[in-house]
């Protein structure tokens, strides 16, 4: 098999899919699955869709085309504000798109215009990650110039949290979210039929006892591809973590050197380090690198520790005698770590026929959920 690769299990991304949607069904919230850190692979996404997502969010056209070339049929909602020089693609490829500049909006209008057909819009409110979004003082403004606006029509709000500043979402700030689609409705008349309340960080306040308000829908893609909660880092009870395996192949390996003195010249030396674990341990060499994936978001296998890497080498010390040069070794990856792995183009991805029995997944039940 080719080497540094992924193995995806498609089955336990489903039995994820299955266990989320269940539990956020009886509080009256949707799932919306989203691709963007597998590149918009039909097959994962198709395995969120089959766990009962009720759509597809993106949020770069190259893999809202690859699902749509792969016949993928469902909605599927641009969730990064859509570039100008974009607009008409944008239109063509997608029902719905999160948008924060008027501008914006007004192009894709136009562009919706020139097709024949309505684009929906959905504006996103700032509520304290500061990474996208429109001051809710403004919202309502906004809101009125959209729904007077030919060619689009205003489906929704959103919000964003605990992505750029890390601000988790508290029981008052999506309260303070409800309130806005409450106000927005005063002001403009129709009925706003989508409230997304953020991501995967945002599942244990929706499974928590908490009124949930307006808020029927999720945009959730760490939580299904990796089972983690991003705010803890936790593995959510019930649900698996390893759906996802990097695997690479040793090219070298030799006694570890002692650690000695040395002078560091240059900036890049400062990434490298000699440890010794003092038990006559050896030092391996694998053929993949910061090109290929966030080395700092790979765990290490059992019995080995990192001491460094570069563009294409990562180099490990091992207590394991059997080690050997062709032999393969796999890591577990964080989100970030998977991001970078499934859009380098130089790690191939192996899907795993998900239609054999499966074992039953860890109950690590963790402190904040328990998707049992």
């Amino acid at each position: 098999m080719t080497s540094p690769r992924i193995e995806v299990d498609l089955g336990k991304i489903r039995h994820n899919a299955e266990t989320v949607v269940r539990r956020l069904k009886n509080r009256g919230i949707n799932m919306t699955g989203v691709t963007k850190a597998v590149c918009g692979d039909p097959a994962i996404a198709q395995a969120m869709l089959d766990g009962g997502s009720i759509g597809l969010a993106e949020a770069r056209l190259s893999n809202v085309r690859r699902l749509r070339n792969a016949n993928i049929t469902c909605s599927i909602t641009l969730i990064r504000t859509p570039m100008l020089s974009q607009v008409d693609e944008v239109v063509q490829l997608c029902e719905a798109s999160y948008n924060t500049e008027i501008g914006v909006i007004a192009g894709l209008a136009a562009a919706a215009i020139r097709k024949n057909t309505v684009h929906d819009i959905i504006l996103m409110a700032e509520m304290g990650d500061l990474r996208e979004g429109i001051l809710p003082g403004d919202l309502g403004a906004i809101a009125q110039q959209v729904v007077n606006m030919p060619g689009v029509a205003l489906k929704g709000i959103g919000a964003n949290f605990a992505c750029l500043s890390g601000i988790a979402p508290t029981p008052a700030k999506m309260a303070a979210l409800s309130d806005l689609s409450t106000e927005i409705e005063g002001l403009c008349g129709p009925f706003i039929e989508t409230v997304s309340g953020g991501n995967s960080a945002n599942l244990p306040w929706a499974l928590g006892k908490q009124p949930i308000g307006r808020v029927n829908d999720l945009r959730l893609g760490e939580a299904i591809l990796l089972g983690m909660d991003p705010v803890t880092g936790e593995q959510i009870g019930g649900m698996y973590a390893d759906a996802f395996t990097l695997i690479a192949e040793v090219i070298e390996t030799d006694a570890e050197p002692a650690p000695l003195p040395i002078a560091l010249v240059g900036r890049d030396l400062a990434k490298f380090r000699l440890v010794s674990n003092g038990e006559g341990g050896r030092r391996l060499i694998l053929a993949i690198g910061y090109q290929d994936t966030d080395i700092q978001g790979l765990t290490m296998p059992s019995g080995t520790t990192l001491i460094g890497a570069t563009s294409d080498h990562l180099v490990i010390s091992t207590s394991q005698s059997s080690s050997r040069v062709g032999i393969e070794m796999r890591f577990r990856m964080n989100y970030k770590a998977l991001m970078r792995a499934m859009s380098a183009p130089d790690v191939e991805t192996e899907l795993l026929d998900d239609r054999h029995p499966k074992p039953s997944p860890s109950r690590n039940t963790g402190k904040h959920l328990a998707l049992i």
